[in-house]
C-alpha cells in the first residue's frame, strides 16, 4: 500500500515534467477542465497511459492536495494509572498517523476522562464545532455519541466506531470485538468452571454504568447466555460507581459475608486487578476469578494465579485499523463493505508471554 501511494505521489510531478507542463494542467486533463489545449491534453493522456496510472487514483491525489489538509479528529479517553487499557489503542492510532502524515493527513486528538460523562460530552460539541473530515470515537456514553453520530451523518461525515458499537446508528464501520458475544463468552467460560450449589458475582466498576456502552453490551451477552442455558437466579449482581480500592474492597467484603457459596466473579472491564488484590488479600484463591485486558496489574495477578482468565481485544490493531479506514475512504474512495469484528482472545498463565495487543 505504502509503495503504490508513494509511486502515485510522485507519478502526479513526473507526468507534470514530462509533459513540460504544471502540475495544475495535469489536474485539469484528469478531472476533464477546459483551458487545455487538444495537443497538450493528448500528450498528458499518452503519458499516464505510458505510465500505467490510474486517473481515478490520481485525481483522488489531486483533489487531497488541492485542498489542502484532511483533519481527522479522534475522541479517545485520556491515558492514566486506571486506564492503562488506552495506551494501547493510541499506540496503534499513532503508528497509523505516522505512515499517513505525508499525505496531508492530520489528527487532532480529544481526550476525555472516561469516569466523567460531561467532559465526553465537552469534547463531542468540540469536534462538531471544528468541522473535521473524518471522525473516529469511542462511544462510551451512549447519548452523546449518538448525537455525534447524527451530526456526522448530517454534514456527511464519515465516523469510525472503535472498541464499542452503537446497534442502529448509521456510520462507517464499526472495528472491535463484538461486545454481547464477548459477555456470552464469558458466561461460557463460567459454566465450564462452576461447581453445584455455587453462584457467580457480576461486577461492574464504573464511575458511569448506566449508560457505559461497553460493561452494558457485555452483561446483556452474560445475562442471555445464563438465561439459555443455567437460570438468572445463580447470578449476583455488584456494582460500584466508586472504583477506589477501599470502596470496591468494601462492597465485596458485605456481598462475600451475605452469599458464602461464590464460586466464580467476572468482571466487566479491565479494572478486574482490585477484585484480584481482594482475594489476594482474603486469601481466597478458591475463586475463579475472569476479567478483561493485557494490562501490567492484571498479568502481575495472572502469573499468581488469582485472575484465571483475561479476555483480549488487540486494542493496538483496533487503533491502526480505525485510521487507516478513514484515510483509505477519505482519500482513495476505499468503500468498507463490512464492520471489521476483532478476535476475542483468551489468555491464561500458559499462554499470555505470547499475546500482543
Amino acid at each position: 500500500m505504502e509503495e503504490k501511494e508513494d509511486s502515485l505521489l510522485s507519478g502526479v510531478k513526473e507526468i507534470a515534467r514530462r509533459a513540460k507542463v504544471s502540475r495544475a494542467t495535469v489536474d485539469r486533463v484528469i478531472h476533464d477542465r477546459p483551458g487545455v489545449s487538444l495537443k497538450t491534453k493528448n500528450r498528458i493522456n499518452a503519458i499516464i497511459e505510458e505510465l500505467n496510472y490510474q486517473p481515478n487514483v490520481l485525481a483522488q491525489r489531486l483533489a487531497l492536495t488541492s485542498r489542502g489538509i484532511v483533519r481527522l479528529a479522534v475522541l479517545l479517553p485520556d491515558i492514566s494509572g486506571e486506564t492503562e487499557y488506552w495506551k494501547a489503542p493510541l499506540e496503534g492510532i499513532s503508528k497509523a498517523e505516522a505512515e499517513i502524515k505525508q499525505y496531508g493527513v492530520q489528527v487532532d486528538y480529544y481526550f476525555f476522562d472516561q469516569n466523567i460523562q460531561s467532559v465526553f460530552a465537552q469534547q463531542v460539541q468540540r469536534i462538531m464545532d471544528n468541522k473535521p473530515d473524518g471522525v473516529l470515537i469511542t462511544p462510551t456514553f451512549e447519548p452523546e455519541s449518538i448525537l455525534l453520530l447524527q451530526h456526522c451523518k448530517e454534514k456527511k461525515i464519515p465516523c469510525v466506531l472503535m472498541n464499542s458499537d452503537i446497534p442502529g446508528q448509521q456510520r462507517l464501520c464499526y472495528i472491535g470485538p463484538e461486545l454481547f458475544d464477548s459477555g456470552y463468552l464469558s458466561a461460557q467460560l463460567v459454566h465450564y468452571c462452576l461447581k453445584e450449589n455455587q453462584k457467580v458475582m457480576i461486577v461492574n466498576i464504573a464511575r458511569e454504568i448506566e449508560n457505559n456502552v461497553a460493561i452494558l453490551r457485555k452483561e446483556q451477552g452474560f445475562l442471555a447466555y445464563f438465561k439459555e442455558k443455567l437460570s438468572e437466579n445463580l447470578l449476583l449482581p455488584l456494582n460500584t460507581t466508586d472504583t477506589s480500592y477501599p470502596a470496591v474492597a468494601a462492597k465485596l467484603n458485605q456481598m462475600i459475608q451475605d452469599e458464602t457459596h461464590i464460586g466464580v466473579i467476572y468482571v466487566t472491564n479491565s479494572r478486574v486487578s482490585q477484585v484480584a488484590e481482594w482475594l489476594e488479600s482474603i486469601g481466597r484463591k478458591d475463586i475463579i476469578l475472569i476479567g478483561y485486558d493485557y494490562l501490567t496489574r492484571n498479568i502481575e495477578y495472572l502469573k499468581k494465579g488469582i485472575i484465571d482468565f483475561l479476555l483480549c481485544e488487540k486494542p493496538q490493531e483496533q487503533g491502526y485499523r480505525s485510521v487507516m479506514t478513514l484515510f483509505q475512504f477519505l482519500v482513495f474512495s476505499i468503500v468498507v463493505k463490512e464492520d471489521y469484528l476483532i478476535p476475542i482472545d483468551i489468555i491464561t498463565s500458559a499462554n499470555y508471554r505470547y499475546y500482543r495487543n
